[in-house]
């Protein structure tokens, strides 16, 4: 038989075969026709109020009973300092004056306007909304939200981007650890902001498959057959795919993203903080050249709090110089067919 047992049993569906979260791009149809493929289909609630995660989920509830994961981010939120607050007005004024000279109309909010939700809010209602499947990127859940959980039947899917931080997440429990290697698109799930792992999937998974026992989910780069029985032979049980999915009819990316993903090239393809305050994978414009080695980006996720306006607003201009477009390093034909399509067509490839 080609598909590992292991993860499939332990969340309930036919393939182990993830659908990335990816938040901002996937919808909830996305994750409903992940399920309908026989997949796991992911809810990326990220950092959103309790309000608007509980919404998601009754949403994804009243279109599928079938297994579901909701992602949500862990990350470490910084304390407002003086100098936070200088460095937020020289930010601001930066990139409204970049919109302004780019004929881009914005308005940012102040510091005191945005507002910052902690996950902690989250798992109460993950938990009262009877979700199953939990995954989290960009650090460890504390031990008590771990133990509350637990408690009640979830299942802990935990992302790391080095043996050090897949150890981390053993020890503390973690049913099951997503490794992501530095060539997958979008945001770096690793621990820190700062100094992240730049290690490369196929030389980290079977690095991680030999220090810890708990099965591995792997992220980065799989895009057909070929490059999902490479991970499989490294120690992969698991297999998310996200690039593969970024143009399907459930993205939630625009008409003109869509094409300007169609046309990348290997060498436009970078890793920024310029957009967020965190490392992400995407396709280099006229904002990250600007930005990226300027003193004007505040850690995450106060920068990524202030750059949202700009990207609604060049998005409404279709302007592909000052939206993030994240993919991973793996360029191939991008097809527009549903999730569910592209998902089966994925797996009857692989069990030829």
């Amino acid at each position: 038989m080609f598909w590992p047992e292991t993860i499939s049993k332990k969340l309930g569906v036919k393939y182990p075969v993830i659908q990335a979260p990816m938040f901002g791009v996937s919808t909830v149809q996305m994750a409903v026709a992940a399920a309908k493929a026989d997949c796991l289909g992911s809810l990326a609630l990220a950092d959103l109020s309790a309000d608007q995660s509980v919404e998601l989920i009754r949403e994804m509830k009243r279109l599928t009973d079938k297994p579901f994961a909701v992602n949500i981010f862990v990350h470490h939120i910084p304390e407002v300092t003086d100098s936070l607050k200088e460095k937020y007005v020289k930010t601001k004024q930066f990139i409204e004056q970049l919109a302004k000279e780019n004929t881009i109309e914005i308005s940012l909010p102040d510091l005191e306007d945005i507002h910052i939700n902690s996950y902690h809010e989250q798992i109460d209602v993950i938990i009262q909304e009877n979700c199953k499947i939990v995954s989290f990127t960009f650090g460890n859940l504390d031990d008590q939200s771990i133990q509350k959980l637990k408690e009640n039947g979830v299942t802990l899917i935990g992302t790391c981007t080095s043996v050090k931080e897949a150890l981390l997440l053993e020890k503390s429990g973690i049913d099951i650890i997503c490794v992501q290697g530095i060539e997958a698109g979008g945001h770096r799930g690793s621990f820190e902001a700062e100094n992240i792992p730049q290690i490369g999937g196929l030389p980290l998974l079977p690095q991680v498959y030999d220090h810890v026992k708990v099965p591995l989910i792997y992220a980065g780069g799989i895009y057909n057959a070929r490059t999902l029985q490479a991970v499989k032979d490294l120690g992969a049980q698991g297999f998310q795919v996200g690039n593969l999915l970024l143009v399907s009819r459930e993205s939630a990316l625009l008409s003109f993203e869509k094409e300007r993903l169609k046309k990348v090239k290997e060498d436009e393809i970078v890793l920024t903080k310029s957009f967020s305050g965190r490392y992400a994978r995407g396709i280099k414009n006229q904002f990250i050249e600007k930005v990226e080695n300027s003193e004007y980006i505040l850690p995450y996720p106060y920068q990524n709090k202030l750059t949202n306006a700009l990207r609604r607003a060049a998005k409404s201009l279709q302007n592909p110089e000052f939206v993030s477009i994240w993919l991973g390093q793996s360029i191939h034909q991008y097809s527009e067919l549903s999730t569910e399509e592209i998902l089966r067509n994925l797996i009857r490839e692989c069990e030829k």
